[in-house]
């Protein structure tokens, strides 16, 4: 398969999951301190590292490490990328 449509399966990919979804919204208003994101979500250090890892791989996220701590904020490029797929397929089924 195309590595490009891989890519782009994983940038959707990452969009299925509800807590991803919950992790996205929490960072709508401002950066956050992995420890804070622990808080809030209520779930496990390595699960909450394990769904950064995929935001951040699918260009969602982006991370800043800041002493011991990783802080997170929303990367606007990924949410763009995603748009324009959905915009490209959204013109292809409207011409055929």
């Amino acid at each position: 398969m195309n590595i490009k449509y891989e890519n782009e399966a994983a940038m959707f990919k990452a969009l299925s999951d509800p807590n991803r979804l919950l992790i996205l919204e929490t960072l709508q208003n401002e950066e956050r301190c992995a420890c804070r994101l622990l808080e809030d979500l209520e779930i496990s250090q390595s699960t909450l590292s394990h769904h950064m890892k995929i935001l951040c791989e699918a260009g969602f996220v982006d991370a800043n490490r800041q002493g011991k701590w990783m802080h997170y904020s929303l990367n606007q490029e990924g949410f763009s990328k995603a748009k324009s797929i959905l915009e490209l397929l959204e013109n292809h089924f409207i011409l055929t």
